[in-house]
């Protein structure tokens, strides 16, 4: 086999690496978001004190954060994705190397990757509602 056919055939290898882990990002990604739903509902169905709305922001903010930083890294992952495309077949340079972090510079942060459209308006939504009900529950205690 020559150096291209040696280098194509690596190039797929490792397309298919990076696949899956964009594929493990989204599926985390997609828990996360039923886990905030269910962990803010679950407290804010508790009985009892009035503080039962400010712990429900406790996991909203930390599932936020988390969200972020899997959509974070999975358009890092994109990044490789696109440079083993456009790259592999001219060098072995990085060959196998899955660290992503070298593409950190080229993708948003992650404190404007929690407020951008996806998820800003799902948490943001959230957060509205959970004030929402803070609302309603203060002025029917009243």
């Amino acid at each position: 086999m020559d150096d291209k056919a040696i280098l194509k055939e690596y190039m797929l290898r490792e397309i298919d690496i990076v696949q899956d882990i964009i594929k493990r990002m989204a599926h985390n990604s997609f828990m996360i978001k039923g886990w905030t739903i269910t962990l803010v509902v679950a407290t804010l169905l508790l009985k009892g004190a009035k503080i039962q709305v400010l712990i429900a922001f406790i996991p909203l903010l930390v599932f936020w954060f988390l969200d972020a930083y899997f959509l974070w890294q999975e358009r890092m992952y994109r990044k490789l994705y696109d440079w083993i495309i456009n790259n592999r077949l001219k060098t072995d340079k990085d060959l196998f190397n899955m660290n992503a972090y070298r593409f950190k510079d080229e993708v948003q942060p992650i404190l404007k990757t929690m407020f951008s459209i996806t998820l800003g308006w799902f948490y943001g939504s959230i957060a509205i509602l959970t004030i929402a009900y803070a609302a309603i529950l203060f002025l029917i205690n009243q």
